[in-house]
C-alpha cells in the first residue's frame, strides 16, 4: 500500500508544484525557499536537533509552550520547526525569532525525506496534532529516530477518511513512540483508525498566555480604536464569512459599534477589502496604525502575529471558521483574554473545548451571521454579562492547563 501511496505522490508532483505556482501569485511567499520542500537546506546544525512539525499557524502556536518548554530544559540542542506554508513560517519567526530553526518539511517522498533526515540527523521527532505523513515516519523507524504525535486530535470525518485506507495507516501508526491525544473521544478515533500507545495529555493551547508584549499592544489598539467606543472583533474569519457578516453589519443600526474583522489567511487580506469597498462602508486598515475616525465603521484586521492583540483590545469576540462547514478556529486565545465568545454552527475542529467553553459559561454558539451580529450587540449593552463571561472564560483555561507538562513526560524529555 505505501509503494502504491509514493507512486501517486510522485505522480502528483507536477500538479504541487502548478499548485506553489498558483499560489505564489496571491502569496509570493510560496516562491521562496522551494528546495526544502524536496530535501536541500542551506546549512547543516550544529548542535543535537530536537524536531517539532507544525503544519501552518494554528499548530505552530499550539506548539509554543512546548517550544518553550524545550528550550529551557534542553539549551544545548537546537530545535528545527518544519512547516507546509507560509504563514506557519511567519508564525514561527514572530514567536521565536532566530532562537530556532525554521523550515519547510519536504514533500513525502522517499530521496526527499532522506534527504531531511540526512541534513538534520534529529534525536527525536514531535509531530503536532495530526500531521501523519508514511513514508517520513517509515524512514524515522528505520533509522530508530522516535516520533510522537501530541497534541493531536481527529474529528470523526477524519477518522472515516483514515478508515479507507486501514493498509497505509495501520503500519504508519504502529511506527510511532506514543500518541499525546487532545481528549478522550479524539483517543478513541486513533484507535478506531488502528493507533496504540495512546495518553490523554490535553490541549496545549490551554497552556498558551497572553504575551505581555501582546496585552501593550492590545492597550494602544484600543487606544486607537476608541477607548469608549464598543469593539466587536470577528477573528480569523474564512472565505465567505466576511461577506455574511458584512450583510448583517445592519443590525448595529445606529450604534457606534467599532467591527474588527481579521480574516485568517494574509492573502485574502486584499480581497476582504474589495468586499469592504463594494459595500461603500467607511473602513480603516490596521496596516496604517491610525487613530480609528469616529465615522470609521470597520477595521480590517490586515496584520499578522497580533490576535492576543486584538483580543485583548475588543469587548465582545466572534471566532471564524464556524459559520461555514469549515470546522472553526481556535476560540482559547479569546477565553484565556478574558473576553466573551460566540462561534457559530461548525465546531468539528474544536469539538470538545468548544462544548466546554459553552458548558463554562464562556461562549455561545449562534446559528447564523445574524444572530452572531445579535448577540454581540446584547452583550455589548449588557456590560456586566460580558464580564462574567470573560471571567468564565479564564477559569475555563486555567482549569484545564497543564498538558505541556504531561506531553514532555510522554516524550521523555
Amino acid at each position: 500500500m505505501r509503494l502504491l501511496y509514493t507512486l501517486v505522490a510522485y505522480l502528483l508532483m507536477p500538479w504541487a508544484m502548478l499548485h506553489l505556482a498558483l499560489r505564489g501569485r496571491r502569496q509570493p511567499e510560496y516562491l521562496r525557499h522551494i528546495g526544502e520542500r524536496f530535501g536541500f537546506y542551506p546549512e547543516r546544525v550544529r548542535a543535537p536537533v530536537i524536531w517539532i512539525h507544525a503544519v501552518s499557524v494554528g499548530e505552530t502556536r499550539a506548539a509554543e509552550p512546548l517550544i518553550r518548554s524545550l528550550q529551557r530544559r534542553h539549551a544545548d540542542r537546537r530545535i528545527v520547526l518544519t512547516h507546509m506554508t507560509p504563514t506557519g513560517r511567519e508564525t514561527a519567526q514572530a514567536l521565536f525569532g532566530e532562537s530556532i530553526e525554521s523550515r519547510y518539511l519536504p514533500y513525502d517522498l522517499p530521496g526527499a525525506v532522506n534527504r531531511f533526515l540526512d541534513h538534520f540527523r534529529p534525536a527525536i521527532g514531535i509531530l503536532m496534532e495530526t500531521e501523519l505523513w508514511p513514508n517520513l515516519i517509515c524512514a524515522c523507524a528505520r533509522r530508530g529516530v522516535p516520533v510522537h504525535l501530541v497534541n493531536a486530535r481527529l474529528s470523526e470525518r477524519s477518522a472515516a477518511r483514515y478508515r479507507r485506507f486501514r493498509g497505509l495507516a495501520w503500519p504508519m501508526l504502529a511506527a510511532l513512540s506514543g500518541i499525546g491525544a487532545q481528549t478522550q473521544r479524539d483517543a478513541q478515533r486513533l484507535r478506531s483508525i488502528g493507533a496504540s500507545r495512546i495518553a490523554i495529555t490535553g490541549n496545549m493551547k490551554f497552556d498558551r498566555t497572553p504575551p505581555p508584549d501582546q496585552v501593550r499592544l492590545g492597550e494602544q489598539l484600543r487606544k486607537l480604536f476608541g477607548v469608549n467606543r464598543p469593539v466587536f472583533l470577528a477573528a480569523s474569519t474564512r472565505e465567505g464569512e466576511e461577506a455574511l457578516l458584512l450583510e448583517a453589519l445592519p443590525i448595529l443600526g445606529g450604534t457606534d459599534v467599532l467591527t474588527v474583522l481579521v480574516p485568517r489567511h494574509p492573502q485574502r487580506f486584499r480581497e476582504v477589502a474589495g468586499l469592504l469597498k463594494s459595500g461603500n462602508l467607511a473602513f480603516q486598515q490596521r496596516s496604517e496604525n491610525k487613530t480609528i475616525r469616529p465615522d470609521t465603521r470597520v477595521v480590517l484586521g490586515d496584520s499578522m502575529g497580533e490576535m492576543f492583540a486584538y483580543y485583548a483590545a475588543c469587548d465582545v469576540a466572534f471566532v471564524g471558521g464556524s459559520l461555514l462547514s469549515l470546522g472553526g478556529q481556535n476560540l482559547l486565545e479569546a477565553c484565556s483574554a478574558g473576553k466573551p465568545v460566540i462561534v457559530g454552527p461548525h465546531t468539528f475542529n474544536f469539538e470538545e473545548a468548544t462544548e466546554e467553553a459553552i458548558e463554562a459559561g464562556a461562549a455561545l454558539k449562534v446559528v447564523d451571521a445574524a444572530q452572531a451580529v445579535t448577540v454581540a450587540l446584547e452583550l455589548l449593552q449588557n456590560p456586566s454579562r460580558a464580564r462574567t463571561m470573560g471571567e468564565a472564560g479564564r477559569r475555563f483555561i486555567e482549569a484545564h492547563r497543564g498538558a505541556t507538562e504531561r506531553t514532555l513526560t510522554l516524550i521523555g524529555m
